[in-house]
């Protein structure tokens, strides 16, 4: 029997469209626009100024702190401007915009193909190597990887989970990394291990990708302490907590994290970037990124770099059929819609969905029936409903109380909702809120 969660979950439609599609590189644009907040924690600080020239992989703006990431340069040219832009949900934030002049990489840069699979550096040169490169969860969460690894004193790491899931619909990214970088995938899990001093590593994987369970189990054999786990097909398993639950039977408490329980989650973008990055001297600068929608003419895998317009993504996809009504940054569960294509992708930009108007209108609301679809479908037990009524209400304290600061904002309340509710709207403003007064009472 396939392991998964127990509370909650859904089944939305796969619609995989890119799955059997290699990644191909996308062609530089003709400039990139890089924001220094692409990860979570504060602003990393500007280093350049307009009219510098800048090579791929030079460090142009640095972490701020702890909780922040070091942002390098995608390309070479000349700074433009130091300036705002508008990001994915529509905020200005701060960018460096440069013009792309050739393609000059850092000489530190290992460029080679050959796969360097010895490992000669200790716990702490792999995650100040990880902090050098600016590598952030690729799932998404673009949480900073270092800060992950430096586990808190009176804690300790027994496992590391590995995150193959990708369960949003539509996104294969991870997929076809997996199929196609495997090796390097298993290098870079063997790093993070020894980062942890753990001696057990475990990838999971669902099974609607059997081609790359297959491929990563016939190779795991030969990286002492991974193995592959093919999980059943439910959304949202790719979440932390629920992927820990299926893989080692172990509940994070509420308000608690991962190693709480002696477990630390990576994506499977996070460990390959961490191979490149020790093993290649290559900062993270590009990523692979899916484009696809049903309208779509050639649904697609690219490897993008980092500032790029998602309009470049779309026009190589085949362009934006007459017909599309909005552009998803994300997938479709918990992306968020773009207000204009000519935003950056960003270290998080996992995918860029192109919905049709019929796919994507908001159907006509009813009232509340009370049927609990949306308490039984939440994989972290609370009571969607319940917080929504509260969010409308302003009653934000209370819903700390019925901890909405659990809530992964999955999407799968308002999938599930027969009245047509933007559960997930309200429960994420009533977070924001909520978040705003343990801030202040902290201070």
């Amino acid at each position: 029997m396939l392991k998964t969660f127990a509370k909650g979950g859904v089944h939305p439609p796969e619609n995989k469209l890119s799955a059997n599609r290699p990644i191909e590189t996308l062609p530089l644009p003709a400039r990139v626009s890089i924001p220094v907040s692409q990860h979570i924690g504060a602003p990393a600080t500007i280093l350049v100024a307009k009219g510098d020239k800048v090579k791929v992989g030079q460090l142009i703006a640095q972490s701020a702190g702890f909780v922040s990431a070091n942002i390098h340069s995608s390309v070479s040219g000349t700074v433009e401007s130091v300036d705002v832009v508008l990001d994915s949900s529509g905020y200005k934030r701060p960018a460096i915009t440069i013009v792309v002049e050739g393609d000059e990489w850092d000489s530190s840069i290992d460029r080679t193909p050959d796969i360097k699979t010895e490992i000669n550096l200790s716990a702490q040169e792999i995650i100040k190597k990880i902090t050098d490169a600016g590598i952030v969860g690729m799932g998404g969460a673009t949480f900073p990887s270092h800060v992950k690894l430096s586990v808190p004193t009176g804690k300790k790491a027994d496992v590391l989970i590995i995150n193959g899931v990708e369960c949003e619909p539509y996104l294969t990214s991870d997929h076809r990394l997996m199929l196609e970088k495997g090796h390097e995938l298993m290098v870079g899990i063997q790093m993070l291990m020894r980062a942890l001093n753990v001696d057990r590593a475990m990838i999971g994987v669902e099974n609607n990708k059997p081609d790359a369970i297959k491929y990563l189990t016939e190779i795991s054999s030969s990286y002492k302490g991974i193995s592959v786990h093919a999980l059943k097909v439910k959304y949202p398993q790719g979440g932390e907590k629920q992927l820990i639950k299926a893989l080692i039977n172990r509940e994070v408490p509420s308000g608690g994290l991962p190693i709480d329980v002696g477990a630390v989650v990576h994506n499977v973008g996070t460990a390959f970037a961490v191979y490149e990055a020790v093993q290649k001297n290559k900062p993270l600068f590009e990523r692979v990124v899916t484009v696809t929608g049903k309208n779509l003419a050639k649904p697609s895998n690219f490897l993008v770099r980092i500032g790029t317009p998602v309009s470049e993504l779309i026009s190589a996809a085949g362009g934006i059929p007459t017909d599309t009504a909005k552009v998803v940054n994300g997938g479709p569960m918990m992306g968020k819609a773009v207000v204009d294509v000519n935003v950056p992708v960003t270290k998080g930009t996992s995918g860029v969905i192109v919905f049709p108007a019929t796919e994507s209108k908001r159907k006509t609301e009813s009232v509340c029936i009370r049927c609990a679809k949306c308490v039984s479908v939440c994989p972290m037990g609370l009571e969607p409903y319940l917080l929504t009524r509260m969010s409308q209400r302003m009653m934000f304290e209370n819903m700390e109380h019925e901890r909405v600061l659990d809530c992964i904002e999955c999407g799968s309340c308002s999938f599930t909702c027969p009245a047509n509710l933007p559960l997930l709207d309200y429960i994420r403003l009533g977070k924001s809120e909520v978040n705003k007064i343990v801030r202040a009472r902290k201070n």
